[in-house]
């Protein structure tokens, strides 16, 4: 298929839509990274508690991301967005009663209702990335939305730091009063609001825009049909396909995520920022993929690959000195960088590991499905859960180990393991 030039005029408009709403999707997702120190602070959390902030956003894609699919046959692909966002909106607003209470369990519904938000935008948005332009050159609009998304993941951070962390960075590390704790609590109404109502402005926008809606006729229930869910898993590559994206999200949030919290622990002033180290790493991981798949390596070693540098980086993490700052006196301080423990900086090297693994797994895991490809496509999405349980396990670990918080990152040691194993074997076997 190939468009004409009004074609691609006309594509043009909904196009740059799409890409605005990856960069939210980005911004909203990352913040967590900074979120989590933060409310660990105020709320005075252990690890375990910590993680349940990450865990109670990532556990929305488990529950409704089939649930999205049949919300978008029903309303349509724009009407989809607009609510998915309206959604986000909702849990912005949540955030307001959640800070004025510090009551736990209402900052975890606001995450859960955020997640549930973006599950359904994700559901919605995707299929333009695809559907709007020519076929050839969709692999292309994939990679500069990727781009844009883990962009805004640098952002994020840095956007919560100055609104919110910059006023309190002489608190790290001492006991606070409750009228600090209220402050500190108080600091986030504002920017929620803010983003709740430009995330409430954005659907209207999106609602009453000249985005064109996709036909579903292409669109079948298949997905939800246990037979087909029996027959797709039938093939092991598409089976431990699942598995390597369910383990490949984990250590993905684990470094993106924990990484604040982990320098909040080692009395980092810049806490807050942490997260953009790991996106800057995974935007540079993710233009080097563009740039050698396939021309110079192929899929599966570029899988290997990441795989190894993965056990790598966390074995130095593990065994890393936390008072050591070789690499930041080598690559950040003499062109006027922070300071950094070298165990933070491998931490934020594993964005390198992880960038390709997600759009490496993908064609590996549906290749030979044919007719059950969509079905096989809803159950990778399913593997998106990872982000829940990685955490999870994370700061279980943290809290049973004498190396606390540090000793947290073994659990990604068997996460990479399987990455290895699934490009070096698992994506080539099609029958058990």
């Amino acid at each position: 298929m190939t468009l004409d030039k009004s074609q691609q005029k006309s594509s043009f408009l909904p196009m740059a839509i799409v890409a605005a709403l990856f960069f939210i999707l980005g911004f909203a997702t990352w913040l967590n990274g900074s979120l989590m120190p933060y409310l660990k602070q105020i709320l005075q959390l252990n690890p375990f508690q910590a993680s349940l902030i990450l865990f109670s956003f990532y556990i929305a894609v488990t529950f409704t991301a089939l649930p999205s699919a049949w919300v978008i046959r029903k309303v349509g692909y724009k009407n989809g967005m607009a609510l998915g966002m309206g959604i986000m909106m909702l849990a912005g607003l949540l955030f307001i009663p959640a800070a004025k209470t510090q009551i736990f369990g209402l900052f975890l519904c606001a995450q859960l209702v955020m997640g549930t938000g973006q599950t359904l935008l994700q559901t919605a948005v995707n299929p333009y990335v695809v559907r709007l332009g020519p076929e050839e050159s969709a692999a292309a609009r994939v990679s500069v939305m990727g781009i844009l998304n883990k962009g805004a993941g640098v952002i994020a951070p840095l956007v919560f730091s100055a609104l919110i962390l910059d006023s309190f960075k002489d608190r790290i590390g001492t006991t606070l009063t409750q009228v600090q704790i209220d402050e500190m609590a108080n600091s986030l109404v504002f920017p929620y609001l803010g983003m709740a109502i430009f995330i409430g402005v954005l659907a209207l926008a999106v609602k009453k825009s000249p985005l064109p809606e996709l036909s579903n006729e292409d669109e079948v229930a298949e997905h939800t049909d246990k037979g087909q869910i029996k027959a797709a898993l039938s093939h092991p590559n598409l089976a431990f396909g699942v598995i390597a994206l369910f383990v490949y999200v984990a250590v993905e949030v684990i470094a993106g995520d924990t990484i604040g919290t982990f320098a909040l622990s080692l009395g980092v002033e810049h806490y807050g920022v942490m997260t953009s180290y790991t996106m800057v790493c995974m935007v540079l991981g993710y233009t080097l993929g563009i740039i050698l798949i396939p021309r110079f390596i192929s899929q599966p070693t570029a899988l290997m690959i990441s795989a190894i540098l993965g056990l790598l980086l966390t074995l130095a993490i593990l065994f890393g000195d936390n008072n050591s700052y070789v690499i930041a006196n080598t690559l950040l301080v003499p062109f006027g960088g922070v300071a950094l423990p070298d165990t933070l900086l491998f931490i934020a090297f594993l964005g390198l590991a992880n960038a390709i693994v997600w759009p490496a797994v993908w064609p590996l895991a549906l290749s030979g499905l044919g007719k059950l490809t969509s079905t096989g496509s809803a159950l990778l999405i399913m593997g998106i859960a990872g982000g829940a349980f990685g955490p999870l396990f994370w700061g279980l670990t943290s809290s049973a180990t004498d190396m606390g918080q540090q000793g947290g990152y073994m659990v990604m040691l068997p996460c990479y393991l399987f990455i290895l194993f699934y490009a070096v074997k698992g994506h080539k076997m099609r029958h058990w």
